[in-house]
């Protein structure tokens, strides 16, 4: 059964689109079949690696919700995979510049839970599928939000930003909770430190965020135990157009990889994934 991840936030900025560019990455090169969906007007994940020109599907993301229509939507990635294994690694490219899906959504009766029922489609294609999300709430980030199993939020380590996290995120969890009449419910959310600073506790403030995020959600949000540190490597990754676990394969000193901190999220994140994927490699 395919495993459907929203990256979500009501915040921009805040890491979505590197998160979701690398985690797909990752798993592919463990020979996982890997679907990234663009739900952003802003296309940053349909850029974020290379694609080519000649294999680029003739529609994107508006044709996937408004005709259901997931053969003609997928474009691969260039990057070359892990050749020990048989993954993959596609994408449905954003093609809203105006944002008129947004509207469409929103005034189509099941506009909001359709595209969670046309997902079900990719079950015998993709282990993954992986949707990155625009930073405003929406009817766009609403239908993403739907369509998933469970969610992914990085979060600034900062408490005022904690706090704002979990009060903007619960807010919208409850208000989608109503959906779950519809076929859709809302999946639980992970939370994800973003940017790390070395030199911080990482550990204290992951702790500060637990009570907060816990008390205010009353047990919705979970924060994960792995984070995302401050590293220039993943800026550069991201500029080379290649994942950073592979970028960084090793690193001195106390910040841990790439490699290191996308294995450990994807432990954290999907283990029984993880502890089955035997016939991936």
């Amino acid at each position: 059964m395919t495993v459907r991840i929203t990256t979500t936030s009501t915040k921009g900025g805040v890491g979505k689109t590197t998160v979701t560019a690398n985690l797909g990455a990752y798993l592919a090169d463990l020979g996982y079949k890997v679907l990234l969906i663009d739900a952003d007007i802003q296309p940053t994940l349909s850029s974020y690696f290379p694609v080519d020109p000649a294999l680029i599907a003739a529609g994107g993301l508006t044709e996937l919700i408004t005709n259901g229509d997931t053969d003609g939507t997928v474009t691969p990635i260039d990057i070359p995979l892990d050749g020990e294994h048989d993954g993959a690694l596609d994408i449905v490219l954003s093609n809203d510049p105006q944002g008129r899906l947004q509207q469409w959504i929103l005034h189509t009766p099941d506009g909001r839970v359709r595209l969670k029922h046309i997902l079900a489609d990719y079950d015998d294609l993709y282990d993954v599928v992986l949707l990155d999300t625009q930073g405003a709430v929406g009817p766009l980030q609403d239908a993403a939000v739907l369509a998933a199993d469970f969610l992914l939020s990085p979060i600034p380590p900062e408490i005022l930003s904690a706090r704002e996290f979990a009060r903007g995120t619960v807010s919208m969890l409850d208000r989608l909770r109503p959906m779950a009449a519809m076929g859709a419910p809302v999946g639980p959310l992970r939370g994800l430190l973003y940017r790390v600073d070395r030199t911080g506790d990482g550990r204290a403030i992951a702790d500060e965020l637990r009570r907060e995020a816990t008390g205010e959600s009353r047990g919705q949000i979970t924060i994960l135990d792995t984070y995302i540190p401050s590293a220039v490597a993943y800026r550069e990754a991201a500029t080379q157009q290649v994942p950073v676990h592979r970028w960084e394969p090793h690193r001195q000193g106390p910040t841990l990889s790439g490699a290191e901190t996308m294995r450990r999220l994807t432990e954290e994140l999907l283990p029984h994934l993880i502890r089955g994927g035997a016939q991936h490699g």
